[in-house]
């Protein structure tokens, strides 16, 4: 507001006034000052607003991509442990995967004044304006799991990478060498992570990556559709490592369904480590993510950053360690 007053030798109270549409200011002069403002980027600091007028908004915006996932209800419990003991509330809505859903809810939670916002992107995000916007008018933003690699942002992520690269190599030492891996869309970031441990597991072991099964499959549904077609083919898994636990259970039901023996004949490996696992015969070994504790840490920064406990400018990255919890749909190492 300083660069513009300078610009129009006015004072920083009129460029204020005439933003606001004031009509102490005369029409032409506001249409000037906001025809300079939008050519300049310019929208006003949301959080310095509140703070001068004494009205901090304590709420804060969380964008998971759906309420029914297991990992992403358990972010949320630690998202909303952490606030509500620092004394904030929060506003949640779900993307439902959709890029244009995540682009207004954005725009919903800034005209409602939330003093920062969590997300997770949709899978179909590819394009990131609305996220910059937000970082432009000053609002802290914090991504958990699915992160934007096109932005300099604070992020929380688990170490997918290792998770997935540990749970392959306990496969392999369990005497399996044909693992298929089930991942998602590769231009998200944990896919790409997850692929790459299962990758590099395999290439330690001295097994080509080349003569295993790789599919985009990433639910239980599309998992059940594929599967029966990789299981029949001539050089048949004899294991299976899957991006998320409601994959791996719909691996491990048609494996069953077909005849085969679980982890005897196959072997399964999930991501998750929901109550889903629990469930189902036999019980599923998986990697833990830790959701609630990703929830914490990220509730952690953005709040730190509203209060200015962490400068705004200073990007924060955080990693939460996996564990693979071993269970009966893998066989135990000899």
């Amino acid at each position: 507001m300083k660069d513009i007053a300078e610009a129009f030798n006015v004072s920083v109270a009129t460029v204020s006034r005439a933003l606001k549409d004031s009509p102490r200011i005369s029409e032409k002069r506001r249409e000037e000052i906001k025809a300079y403002a939008r050519k300049h980027h310019f929208s006003p600091n949301l959080i310095a607003e509140s703070l001068r007028s004494n009205k901090v908004m304590k709420v804060i915006g969380v964008i998971i991509p759906q309420y029914t996932h297991y990992y992403f209800s358990s972010v949320l419990s630690g998202i909303d442990e952490e606030a509500r003991s620092r004394g904030y509330r929060l506003m949640v809505a779900q993307s439902e995967e959709r890029y244009e859903q995540e682009v207004d809810i954005c725009r919903s939670f800034y005209d409602n004044k939330v003093c920062g916002i969590i997300v997770s992107q949709a899978k179909s995000t590819s394009k990131y304006t609305h996220f910059q916007e937000l970082i432009n008018r000053g609002l802290p933003l914090v991504f958990y799991d699915r992160i934007c690699t096109g932005l300099n942002t604070n992020r929380v992520v688990v170490d997918d990478y290792m998770g997935a690269f540990s749970a392959v190599e306990y496969l392999i030492r369990t005497g399996c060498r044909r693992i298929a891996f089930y991942g998602s869309s590769m231009n998200l970031e944990i896919s790409k992570n997850r692929y790459n441990g299962w990758r590099d597991a395999l290439l330690k072991h001295n097994i080509n990556p080349d003569g295993c099964v790789v599919r985009t499959c990433d639910n239980r549904d599309d998992a059940e559709l594929i599967t029966p077609e990789v299981l029949s083919g001539d050089n048949r898994p004899d294991a299976f490592f899957a991006v998320n636990d409601d994959t791996a259970i719909g691996i491990m039901y048609t494996a069953k369904r077909m005849g085969l023996k679980v982890p005897d004949e196959v072997s399964v490996c999930g991501f998750t480590n929901g109550q889903r696992a629990l469930a189902c015969d036999p019980m599923l070994t998986t990697v833990d993510q830790h959701g609630r504790e990703v929830g914490k840490q990220a509730a952690k920064i953005l709040i730190d950053k509203v209060e200015g406990i962490s400068p705004l400018e200073k990007v924060e990255k955080r990693v939460v360690r996996t564990k693979l919890v071993i269970r009966g749909s893998s066989k135990n190492v000899e």
